[in-house]
């Protein structure tokens, strides 16, 4: 099950399990960076562009692969709340009076400040409360009521170790009439999303989590079908459909995704990410998730009582979540001593093993454990 991807990153130590927060770089990211964003700017006497364009080209391109999209449907964006607010901002059916937007209380709080301050005054984010089980389709049916224009879901959740029932979800807001928007950042890299058979109206995502790209690399998609009710405000000349054309009395939005662009793009963050994207899509999401979730078994079997993320595998984001207690400070402290990359949230120790991570890691881990439980 375990090939030696360990050579293939920079790992610094045994012991990073830190995913979920910042995925480890490709030793091969260096070079390949070089080659692909200062080799135009340093080695010829013209305007590097043309060979930085394709950067992007080569990002979208990946992320096609990745997700099982169209790359036309896909677009850079510099973060999530960027993203997230040009969506809602380009909606007319989510800037008219009391709109509603339905999100859990558990989602990154970014999206919850974002969503507040794109929307009008007059409009609502209703909540669904932290108490209730995000992994069961009938909370989301409870609450997807008709009068919802549109479904902020997260596909995994960070603080509880949870996965979200997207094709549940997706299906509920068709059948009432809601728009659905899935934020792939805590999935992206270690579970499989099929968009062609998912089928939701937007998704947002970033790189620097599981898809070892570093920061910067977020990027948009969009469902086609929902293309042309989506007028961004937020543009600029790349927003446009011929960005050489020049002609400031005269903006046409491009007739892709890549409406949602901009001005002058950022290329450094796509150079990188595009690359371990095309790397992690290579071995495919679904080997990765094995490697996964066989390493979280292997903790939830030493630490039975300890652990409080989900044990069905289908409830499973890639994400564990160990709690002790009072022992809690204790075990932190021994596990950085040991130079084992771990946090903690309100729920307890988060703990997110990924491809270049293997049983040998596991096993220090749980030795610390047990030697200060």
């Amino acid at each position: 099950m375990f090939a030696d991807y360990k050579k293939d990153f920079y790992l610094a130590g045994p012991g990073y399990l830190l995913n979920h927060s910042v995925g480890r770089p490709l030793k091969s990211t260096e070079q390949v960076f070089k080659e692909a964003f200062f080799a135009p700017w340093q080695e010829s006497g013209r305007e590097p562009w043309g060979q930085w364009l394709s950067v992007i080209d080569d990002f979208t391109f990946a992320l096609s692969k990745l997700f099982n999209g169209h790359q036309k449907d896909f677009c850079p964006q510099v973060n999530l709340s960027s993203a997230l607010t040009k969506i809602v901002m380009s909606l007319e059916r989510l800037n008219r009076e009391h709109a509603v937007v339905l999100m859990s209380e558990i989602d990154f709080p970014s999206m919850g400040f974002a969503l507040k301050k794109a929307l009008p005054a007059s409009c609502e984010v209703r909540f669904i409360p932290k108490g209730l089980d995000i992994t069961d389709p009938n909370v989301w049916d409870a609450h997807i009521s008709r009068d919802v224009d549109l479904v902020f879901v997260s596909h995994a959740y960070s603080n509880t170790g949870q996965q979200a029932p997207l094709a549940n979800i997706f299906t509920i807001a068709r059948e009432r009439g809601c728009l659905s928007l899935v934020d792939v950042a805590q999935s992206a890299g270690i579970i499989p999303l099929d968009l062609a058979r998912l089928q939701p109206d937007f998704l947002i995502g970033s790189s620097v989590k599981w898809l070892c790209g570093g920061p910067g690399a977020a990027y948009l998609w969009i469902n086609p079908a929902i293309l042309d009710r989506c007028q961004p405000k937020d543009v600029g000349w790349f927003s446009h459909e011929n960005p050489f054309e020049f002609d400031i009395h005269d903006f046409r939005y491009q007739h892709s995704a890549m409406r949602f662009w901009g001005g002058t793009p950022s290329i450094a963050p796509y150079a990188i990410a595009a690359h371990s994207i095309h790397y992690l899509a290579g071995l495919g999401v679904s080997l990765l998730r094995k490697c996964n979730q066989q390493l979280i078994d292997a903790v939830a079997q030493e630490l039975e009582h300890e652990f409080v993320s989900p044990r069905d595998v289908e409830k499973r984001s890639g994400t564990l979540i160990l709690q002790f207690g009072g022992q809690q400070h204790k075990i932190m402290t021994a596990l950085a001593n040991a130079n084992i990359s771990v946090d903690a949230r309100s729920m307890g120790i988060r703990i997110s093993p990924h491809i270049y991570n293997d049983m040998a890691d596991i096993k220090l881990l749980l030795d610390v454990i047990k030697a200060n439980r």
